[in-house]
This record gives C-alpha cells, sequence and structure tokens, in this order.
C-alpha cells in the first residue's frame, strides 16, 4: 500500500510517497514559490526544477508528473498511490481523530478556517487539488488538534464565561500534534519505557513552535491555544501576552482588529523582537556580529521554553526527559544548551559533545542524570501516512 502524504502551506507543498508494508520511504521534496512562480526539490537523483505553478493544483499535478517520470520518478501509473493523507491544522470539537475526507469533512474544515487562517485554507485547497487530479482516490485529514482532544478541562478552558464555550467552543486546542505524538513514542522507547509510564516534556521548537505535556501517553497540556498564536514567542507569531495589549496597539497605532492579529501573527516574535529574521541561524549569526536585539530575541525564546517546560513538570507532578524536535530542536544546539541551563534543578546537565550533534535521536544529557533531555527528529508524514492506513481499515 503506497501513501502519498501531503503538507500544503500558503505558497509551498511538501510530499512524501511512503510504501506503507514496510514504511519505507520511497521519495520526497518540496514543491515552492506556488503562485509565484514555481520551484520543485525532489529527492530521487536530487532533482530540481523551476516549473510554473500558478496554483496548488497545478503543482500537485507537477508532482504527480514527476512520480511518473521515466528518469526521476518512482512509480509505473497513477493507480500506484493508493490513499493520500493531509495534514491540516485545525480539527476543533469536530474530530478526535483522522477520518475520510468527505463533502461533510471538507465544510467542516473550512467552518474552523477562522481559528487558524494561515493553515487550514491550504490544507483544504491541497484536499480539493488531490481529488480533482485523482479522482476515485481516497483522501483522509489527519489533524494537528487530535493528539490533544483528551487534555482535561482543567487545561483546555479558558478564565471566560463559560457559556462563550458553550456557544463557540473557545477553549484551547493545541496543534503540532503529530509530532508530538511521534517524538512521545520515539522518547520513551529510547528510556527504555513503557509509553504508558513516562512523564515528557516535548517541544516542538520551529517557525511555529509549542510545548506538549505527555503524562502516560496523554497530551495533558500544551502551549498553542484556540489557534496557533497561543503559547511560545516563535518565528513571526507573539506567543503568549496581555490581552489588553490588543485594544491599546488598536488606539495607539490606529490599527483595526484583524490589522493588529495579523501584525501578531506575521511581524512579531523574534523578528518583531530582532528586526533582523525569522530565522534562527540568521539570529544567531547576528548575534555572533554583536546585534543586541538579536541576543535578546533569542534569550527571550529560550527563556520561555524553560518557563513552560518548568511548568509542565509541576503539572505532572515530575518528568523523565525533556524532548527537543523540529527545526530549532532538533539542530541548534545553542538553544538546547540556553534552555538547559534553566533546567539545573531537575537535574538535567548536558554533555557538549553530544549537544553539538546535528538531527540525531540522542540523548545529549550526562551520564547518571536523573532527568534525560533528548534530541529526536520528528517525522509527521510518516505518523500522517499510519494514520491514513488505519483510518481506510
Amino acid at each position: 500500500m503506497n501513501v502519498l502524504v501531503i503538507n500544503c502551506g500558503s505558497s509551498s507543498l511538501k510530499y512524501q510517497l511512503l510504501n506503507m508494508e514496510t514504511e519505507e520511504l520511497l521519495v520526497k521534496g518540496l514543491c515552492e514559490r506556488i503562485g509565484i512562480d514555481g520551484y520543485l526539490k525532489h529527492s530521487k537523483n536530487d532533482y530540481e526544477a523551476n516549473i510554473p505553478m500558478p496554483d496548488h493544483e497545478a503543482a500537485i499535478k507537477v508532482l504527480m508528473d514527476t512520480l511518473l517520470d521515466k528518469e526521476h520518478g518512482v512509480l509505473s501509473s497513477m493507480a500506484d498511490i493508493h490513499a493520500v493523507g493531509h495534514r491540516v491544522v485545525h480539527g476543533g470539537e469536530a474530530f478526535k481523530a483522522s477520518v475520510l475526507v468527505t463533502d461533510e469533512v471538507e465544510k467542516a474544515i473550512e467552518d474552523c478556517s477562522e481559528l487558524a487562517p494561515l493553515h487550514n485554507p491550504p490544507n483544504l485547497t491541497g484536499i480539493r487539488a488531490c481529488k480533482k487530479i485523482m479522482p476515485g482516490v481516497p483522501n483522509v485529514a489527519v489533524f494537528d488538534t487530535a493528539f490533544h482532544a483528551n487534555m482535561p478541562e482543567k487545561a483546555y478552558l479558558y478564565a471566560v464565561p463559560y457559556e462563550l464555550y458553550e456557544k463557540h467552543k473557545i477553549r484551547k486546542y493545541g496543534f503540532h500534534g503529530t509530532s508530538h505524538k511521534y517524538v512521545s513514542v520515539m522518547a520513551a522507547e529510547m528510556l527504555g519505557k513503557p509509553y504508558d509510564e513516562v512523564k515528557l516534556v516535548t517541544c516542538h521548537l520551529g517557525n511555529g513552535a509549542s510545548i506538549c505535556a505527555v503524562d502516560k501517553g496523554v497530551s495533558v497540556d500544551t502551549s498553542m491555544g484556540l489557534t496557533p498564536l497561543e503559547g511560545l514567542a516563535m518565528g513571526t507569531r507573539s506567543g503568549d501576552l496581555d490581552p489588553a495589549l490588543i485594544p491599546f496597539i488598536m488606539q495607539k497605532e490606529d490599527m483595526t482588529a484583524h490589522e493588529v492579529v495579523d501584525m501578531l501573527n506575521k511581524k512579531s516574535g523574534v523578528l518583531g523582537l530582532s528586526g533582523v529574521s525569522s530565522d534562527f541561524r540568521d539570529l544567531t549569526a547576528a548575534e555572533n556580529d554583536g546585534n543586541a536585539r538579536a541576543k535578546v530575541a533569542l534569550e527571550a525564546f529560550c527563556y520561555r521554553v524553560a518557563r513552560y517546560v518548568g511548568s509542565y513538570a509541576a503539572a505532572m507532578n515530575g518528568v523523565d526527559a525533556v524532548v527537543f524536535t523540529a527545526g530549532v530542536g532538533e539542530n541548534d544546539s545553542l538553544v538546547r544548551e540556553r534552555v538547559c541551563a534553566y533546567l539545573g534543578y531537575l537535574g538535567i546537565a548536558l554533555d557538549a559533545e553530544k549537544n553539538s550533534l546535528r538531527g540525531q535521536a540522542i540523548d545529549i544529557t550526562k551520564a547518571g542524570c536523573k532527568v534525560k533531555a533528548l534530541a529526536v527528529p520528528t517525522n509527521e508524514e510518516l505518523v500522517i501516512a499510519r494514520d491514513t492506513k488505519e483510518a481506510l481499515r
């Protein structure tokens, strides 16, 4: 059974094709600059090409042509794709597990778009494009929010009038669920403990970032909320702030509420603090060149990560390991070092040599540490493919 995994952004489309009998990755790639000009990176033969992609439907057509290409492809016909699994960021309360896409499911995903305006619309565009290009091939929606569906009320309810939850389902949902699920399972294996016995704090740190408390295999709290804006300061997102700031900024800067929220999503975070970039590599380079604002932005990010780790260790009344994943978490040794510098009270002490490694599943703590710090490369696509296979059963 071959499953094509699709992850659509506003101007990009990441993909992987996996043989789910063996879970072998057959090929992966990225379509970029969709709606601008179009650029394809494809893993077989390290193929790269500038190809016009005016929209996501055109990008999926390029993807299919590449998969079937005699030189760069891995398939003999389109019939060799048995299902498509789609990452969908927000499923609201409607979806607690992955589901086969129907017209009703599409409508529910569309209804959640106001809660994830940067993500759900392109996710839905990818689903509709696949249905058009590959008629008859089943599509499965895999939701970032599903892993957090069993959070207790004390964690997901906001302290606002309860009728707002009853009427509008205003609550914390959480995101990056496929990543938190994958790395928490991997972490339990690395610790040599049953998944339903470990207490973990998983740190998905990238341009979007979130922390999750995983207690005995269940997400019991997470930093993102109703939308992906809550929680950590991120690449361009503000994270937690005083809600009174919104009307204050509206008044002082003569902005609408929509404009302020757009600013908090797209122009804030470490980009807003530093004035340099949302890319942590650029911030590190700027700090090394003496840029004080870049240094503060990195320190503020690491401080907030450590603050969440501490609060979740308290919420679970203990922790076995702190797990770093995603682009920054897997690869940025300086961020890991700065976060763990706050965690000495947990008994965490880093091994500098191990921490210098990138992109490996490894225990980065010194021998004898009671609480471990682990770096674990995430594999959201494999989780999506597994869920797709399971949903079709």
